[in-house]
């Protein structure tokens, strides 16, 4: 099984064989996690930085009324919070969509590795200006786009995170998050986004059942949600 985490940097820097070495080593304790194990929660003072080899986690703040907001999905190869150990709590929860093989790196062993290997520091410097690009791209559609938009682009987003790491058999790919979920991802309710759904469906774009997501066509999902993948620094329109 290939190290997803380094096959990331890799596509976000030019890394030599000492790089790879050290990230190697850097990830070579992973523990195996059960689904919904909160990796860390609100208000908990930050450790390390957590990196997903396997598995889906989530990024998620509950308001006080109960209500919860998912703020971001990880992927297999993404690592949370980069700089996070300069503040003294977390603002948000972290936790495990899918059982999930997850590493930590220590904060004395990250700097180590950025101040011997700085190509490493660049990459994932990169990498998290991508996890910002995506927020405001979140951010965006929550404030401007239609509901149906909102949905598609949002597909669109999944399908190529997951075609880049090798998760997506065009036209599927595995999305194991409940309608629940994506409604609290997307601000709407379980029962609108249910309608959007259907109505993707019945105009032949998209279908999601229980587990994955069948893209009929993948030209008009980008028209509607007007969707340009600039933010994550990959090309979709080949797809199309």
């Amino acid at each position: 099984m290939p190290n997803q985490f380094i096959k990331k940097l890799r596509g976000f820097g030019r890394l030599g064989e000492a790089d790879v070495e050290a990230l190697k080593r850097a990830t070579a304790r992973p523990r195996r996690l059960p689904q919904k194990h909160d990796l860390i929660r609100e208000g908990d003072r930050p450790g390390p930085v957590f990196v997903i080899l396997e598995g889906w986690a989530h990024r998620y703040k509950i308001l006080p009324n109960g209500t919860r907001q998912v703020l971001a999905f990880l992927m297999p190869g993404d690592a949370c919070d980069l700089h996070i150990g300069l503040l003294g709590e977390m603002d948000h929860s972290i936790q495990t969509l899918t059982n999930a093989l997850v590493t930590t790196i220590g904060r004395d062993e990250i700097e180590k590795i950025f101040v011997d290997h700085p190509r490493i520091a660049n990459a994932m410097y990169v990498s998290q200006l991508v996890d910002e690009g995506t927020m405001r791209a979140w951010i965006t559609s929550m404030g401007r786009r239609t509901s149906i938009e909102r949905v598609a682009h949002l597909m669109c987003e999944l399908f190529i995170r997951a075609r880049n790491i090798g998760l997506q058999t065009e036209p599927v790919f595995d999305l194991p998050l409940s309608q629940l979920l994506l409604a609290d991802s997307l601000g709407m309710t379980a029962v609108h986004l249910n309608r959007v759904l259907k109505e993707l469906r019945q105009e032949n774009v998209m279908t999601l059942t229980r587990g994955c997501v069948s893209i009929v066509d993948i030209g008009k999902l980008i028209r509607i949600a007007g969707f340009d993948d600039n933010y994550l620094h990959r090309r979709i329109r080949a797809a199309a």
